[in-house]
């Protein structure tokens, strides 16, 4: 089936499958259709339908509420029953990194890291690439939907994938991911794709700002920039917001990746519901620790140091919202504050 995108800058057409949802569709070849969350919930990928008919296979997708015109639908949540012609109201470019692809995985390893967060590991069947920061769409068995995960490692080349999961009250897939052993679990995965990337040939000094399992992502940049020597020409920032001593992970990774770095990488973990036991500081002396909500902390700690900078923000949509509104009072470029939604 031919699908016809008319777009700001032009038309752009591309093939797909009866099952292929649109967007994904499209990403495979190379089309550049707009998107944050590809998961149904954050609206970007809206598109009107002009002519042929489709099948929306998320009804009750969140992000249906900001569909405010006629005709208007999600373009990760539908597919073609036949030729198709679509309108988006954004510019449709190419897809900057590896393209990304459909593929069976399994998970091999599974580990919780708290009481309500968990590490998991897929096995692809073989070798992708992806940029630091880019994320993957899993469904797993008997829940409809695709979630979006950010991958947590990073290589040239890998066949593996980490991620961390947050148990959501009522999340269906966190749920049944925290209900048993998951270990041998075939899963269907889609990816790589996310705009929130990193590579070592900006001249930007870097900040991230991340809450809960936001700091996937971040770990991925951060494995990245050790890697190609970045922090020895450039500062690093980093602010990891959890309520309490009890929901902190991966400090153990921040302090390895300190070690490494030097100086020029700095990690601040701020506790909004607590603050730190002289104890708890003790255990981690590479690190820093604040106080309440983490864009107020990093607006305290960057406090003057603001220029030149690319900021990277995960988390609670309150949090990357205020982030958002700290970086543009303080005059940091849109084009340098780079983020996903996933909630």
């Amino acid at each position: 089936m031919k699908i016809q995108i008319n777009a700001r800058n032009g038309t752009h057409a591309y093939a797909v499958g009866s099952d292929d949802r649109l967007l994904y569709g499209g990403l495979c070849h190379g089309i550049g259709l707009p998107y944050e969350c590809a998961s149904g919930t954050c609206g970007t990928c809206k598109a009107k339908l002009v002519s042929g008919e489709i099948i929306d296979h998320w009804p009750d997708a969140p992000g249906r509420k900001y569909l405010k015109q006629e005709g208007e639908f999600l373009l990760c949540q539908c597919s073609a029953m036949g030729d198709l012609e679509i309108e988006v109201a954004r510019p449709v470019n190419g897809v900057p990194a590896a393209l990304p692809a459909a593929m069976p995985g399994r998970i091999i390893r599974t580990e919780k890291l708290t009481h309500d967060v968990m590490s998991i590991w897929i096995e692809l069947p073989r070798d992708i690439q992806f940029e630091a920061g880019q994320f993957a769409l899993v469904r797993v068995p008997g829940i409809d939907g695709y979630r979006g995960w950010s991958m947590v490692n990073y290589a040239p080349t890998t066949n593996v994938l980490e991620f961390v999961i947050k148990k959501k009250p009522g999340g269906a897939v966190s749920d049944w991911l925290f209900a048993a052993e998951r270990a041998g679990t075939a899963v269907d995965v889609f990816g790589p794709i996310g705009h929130a990337t990193f590579s070592a040939d900006t001249e930007h000094d870097i900040l991230c700002i991340a809450g809960g399992s936001g700091i996937a992502g971040m770990m991925s940049i951060l494995t990245r920039a050790a890697r190609d020597g970045y922090f020895d020409a450039h500062d690093g920032d980093v602010y990891f917001g959890v309520r309490t001593m009890r929901d902190a992970f991966f400090l153990d990774a921040f302090c390895r990746l300190r070690e490494q770095c030097g100086v020029r990488l700095r990690v601040t973990v701020v506790f909004s519901d607590e603050t730190a036991t002289p104890a708890f500081i003790d255990d981690y002396p590479l690190l820093a620790f604040d106080h309440g909500f983490v864009h107020e902390a990093a607006a305290r700690g960057m406090a003057g140091r603001l220029q030149n900078i690319r900021a990277y923000l995960a988390g609670p949509p309150p949090a990357v919202d205020a982030s958002v509104r700290l970086l543009l009072q303080a005059r940091v470029s849109p084009a340098n504050i780079r983020y996903d939604k996933f909630s």
